[in-house]
């Protein structure tokens, strides 16, 4: 019988002999790439960009344009998540592979071929969703952690995939999944799947909602009925979802009972056997939206045989997530919260129906619809600071429906500014949610959230 032990990876070479073309040698590229390397690949790497072609050179990493190698000569494309294969234009290599029948991959699924040719039975974790995904992921490798469980965890959130150590037999890899990553998997089967909710994302990538759903449903690809589908049901998404899997569905919702699954009630998380955890002592859960990424997180953790009495604590201890409602300073009793991995709309939504009343920092490069969904949460906004692209825009839009507001164009100018509201309004929470991507102004969202963190650590102390 195979040992629980870590596998060992001396002379361990799972892709000897097979030729791999590397292109995006990115957070996720360059890593995997230099692990196909020392797992036996023979590689050829490539970068549209000239600084990241030097760091591979630097790594060692043979660099070449595989789209140009006469029939493309490969076994496989490990293509970056963030480069389309498809839509809205293919890159130059994805379209010699296709041309070629070779298959186009992502990392997360050469990390499941390695484990097993490991002889690992460590089992996988994917989880995937519009929204709550991150918290989720983090959220299930916290309490395997909390129960002394051994787990690893990456994929579209933190290390990549191929970057995860190899875990024994009693090892779980927790994977977020990007519908980017979903439609580019071959062999991976996940022992437990989760799907969180759907809304309106990505329809560049996958052409309509139809297409976005076919992609996120891919996560349920290859379970056999002894595995786990875990259901958000707070969308109408969720019905669809559940239908017609082979393996056992376990619906999650945080507002409505799932008999059969995990869910809420009045903060009081439960199943159909009893109370598994009080919500209201999980600080870094607040809100309905985070009352199901809980009952995901426990639907998951359940089916993977944690104790259930082990449960409150690990949802008590967890810290959150960087840029996800996170709490990063006080003045004067008014909280700073940073929301900026909020970068549309419905996940705005969701923040701002956490809190009763708020002076809201929002704007940027908007989505489509701009902030027009959140009407009906406009009420919980007593003051509006605008940044970005978005600003006036944002601003007509607020002062159409009477909600006070101005235009501070930049972070700098609007943490201030909204300290100076929060105190003339006697309102208690300054909540960074931008309802926008933060290219005009940072590199991501990470940048944003960073930035409005050292900006609220330099506001002066108010008694």
């Amino acid at each position: 019988m195979q040992s629980a032990a870590v596998p060992s990876t001396l002379g361990f070479r799972p892709f000897a002999g097979q030729r791999i073309a590397v292109v995006g040698l990115g957070r996720a590229g360059l890593p995997a790439a230099a692990r196909l390397r020392d797992w036996g690949a023979e590689l050829l790497c490539w970068d549209d960009g000239e600084a990241a072609r030097a760091a591979a050179v630097a790594a060692g990493l043979p660099i070449g344009d595989p789209a140009a190698q006469r029939g493309f000569p490969f076994d496989m494309l490990l293509l970056s998540p963030g480069i389309p294969h498809i839509r809205p234009r293919a890159h130059p290599s994805a379209v010699a592979a296709r041309a070629a029948g070779v298959p186009v991959l992502c990392d997360a699924d050469l990390l499941f071929r390695a484990v097993r040719a490991s002889g690992s039975r460590a089992r996988f974790v994917g989880i995937t969703g519009t929204n709550g995904k991150s918290t989720t992921t983090a959220l299930v490798h916290h309490l395997l952690l909390t129960a002394g469980m051994r787990a690893e965890v990456g994929g579209n959130l933190g290390p990549a995939a191929l970057g995860l150590e190899l875990l024994g037999d009693d090892g779980t890899y927790v994977l977020e999944m990007s519908s980017y990553m979903l439609e580019r998997l071959q062999a991976l089967r996940f022992d437990v799947a989760a799907v969180l909710n759907l809304s309106p994302d990505h329809i560049d990538r996958h052409g309509d909602m139809q297409g976005y759903a076919a992609a996120k449903a891919r996560l349920f690809d290859r379970q056999l009925p002894g595995d786990v589908a875990v259901i958000g049901m707070d969308d109408a998404s969720g019905s669809g979802f559940a239908e017609g899997r082979a393996a056992r569905v376990v619906p999650v919702s945080g507002a409505a009972p799932q008999p059969g699954g995990v869910w809420a009630e009045a903060r009081a998380l439960r199943d159909d056997q009893g109370v598994l955890a009080d919500l209201d002592a999980a600080p870094a859960l607040p809100g309905s939206h985070n009352a199901q990424n809980a009952a995901a997180a426990a639907a998951i953790v359940l089916a993977l045989g944690m104790p259930r009495n082990a449960i409150a604590a690990g949802l008590h201890s967890f810290p959150g997530l960087p840029h996800r409602q996170e709490r990063v300073g006080e003045r004067a009793g008014i909280l700073f919260v940073n929301d900026s991995k909020a970068t549309n709309a419905d996940s705005t939504e969701r923040a701002l129906a956490s809190y009763d009343r708020v002076v809201w920092i929002g704007g940027g490069v908007p989505k489509q619809g701009g902030i027009d969904s959140l009407g009906p949460l406009f009420h919980r906004i007593a003051h509006g600071v605008l940044i970005g692209q978005s600003a006036a825009d944002f601003a007509e839009t607020l002062s159409a429906q009477g909600v006070p507001n101005e235009v501070a164009g930049t972070l700098e100018a609007a943490v201030p500014a909204a300290l100076a509201a929060a105190r003339r309004l006697g309102v208690k929470v300054v909540l960074l949610s931008p309802a926008c991507a933060s290219f005009d102004q940072f590199t991501g969202f990470d940048a944003r959230g960073d930035r409005f963190r050292a900006l609220v650590a330099q506001l002066p102390e108010i008694v």
